[in-house]
């Protein structure tokens, strides 16, 4: 499997939105739509605003596969659930962290949409 390279984790991690693309059922690539990412280690998160009510999540979830946009990096990824409690913890955290001056409307939501965590992994 394909890993992020320092410079990848650094542009992205510190980029204020990602442009995700989710592949379709047909091969098709869904309209980009700006979203938060968070970085925690060498490895990269997203959720969905919405939970499992987000067009883009729900996309994501069904063929695991789309394209990222974010701090000059362009790149197709996979998209790997994350039921694990401990790195949701730290992804709770990382939210909290980066976007925290936008206060808890925006926010909490994030930290509780923890059933879309995905991790970002390149193809």
């Amino acid at each position: 499997m394909t890993t992020w390279t320092s410079d990848e984790l650094a542009r992205i991690g510190a980029a204020e939105e990602l442009e995700m693309a989710p592949l379709r059922r047909d091969g098709t690539l869904r309209r980009p739509v700006p979203i938060w990412v968070v970085r925690d280690g060498d490895d990269l998160y997203v959720r969905s605003f919405r939970g499992t009510d987000g067009a883009w999540w729900r996309t994501a979830r069904a063929t695991h596969e789309g394209h990222i946009r974010s701090g000059g990096v362009d790149k197709d990824v996979a998209f790997v659930d994350v039921p694990d409690d401990g790195t949701n913890d730290r992804v709770d955290a990382a939210y909290r962290a980066k976007y925290g001056r936008y206060g808890g409307a925006y926010v909490d939501p994030m930290v509780a949409s923890r059933a879309t965590t995905f991790r970002l992994v390149p193809r």
